[in-house]
């Protein structure tokens, strides 16, 4: 009976070994950012210099399933996939926030820029608020980015323009950090379009 309880504690044993080792050879969590654009488009030629206007960035609104460290890849209509060991670095919202600041701040170089909630002494001329709807895609294959997004002409407190934007970019490969390049392209191509309607 004694040799029975040691063979079974050394069994035990042996399986919390193994156990410790699959645990210590798992992957390590990787994180990802989004960059913002490179150089200067052609919005961003030939500023004056004039005094500078001041454009408020946000709020910038998101859908609740993308209010999490996971990337969330699209598996089919209906179905969505959380990452096991790929996170992004930040909330998305702050990255996507800060990346139109800084393509815009590139595409509109004579504008100043402030993020919402506005503060500080400026008066802010033009407000931009956005609306993300949809902002996934699949590795390997498309990332989709849908919005709604408005501009206000704060200086005569009205609306200036409002519309629906759609714009889709393919990954150049089948990892995350193919997607998170696809995404910053389609933040970039929303900042075009927010820059040329500016």
């Amino acid at each position: 009976m004694l040799h029975s309880f040691h063979k079974m504690m050394g069994c035990s044993i042996g399986l919390l070994l193994i156990g410790l080792a699959a645990c210590g050879g798992s992957a390590p969590t990787r994180f990802y950012i989004l960059s913002p654009m490179e150089g200067a488009g052609p919005a961003a030629q030939g500023g004056d210099a004039g005094p500078r206007t001041t454009i408020g960035i946000g709020p910038v609104a998101f859908p609740a399933y993308l209010d999490r460290q996971q990337i969330v890849t699209r598996v089919s209509s209906n179905e969505l996939h959380l990452s096991g060991f790929e996170e992004w670095a930040e909330p998305l919202k702050d990255n996507v926030t800060r990346i139109l600041v800084e393509d815009l701040s590139t595409l509109l170089p004579a504008d100043s820029f402030t993020v919402f909630p506005f503060k500080g002494p400026g008066r802010v001329a033009w407000q931009v608020e956005v609306e993300v709807i949809r902002l996934d895609g699949k590795l390997g294959g498309d990332a989709l980015l849908l919005t709604r997004w408005s501009i206000y002409d704060k200086e005569n407190d009205e609306m200036f323009m409002e519309k629906k934007s759609r714009f889709s970019q393919p990954t150049a490969g089948p990892d995350y950090g193919d997607l998170a390049a696809a995404y910053s392209r389609v933040v970039e191509a929303l900042s075009r379009e927010l820059a040329g309607a500016i």
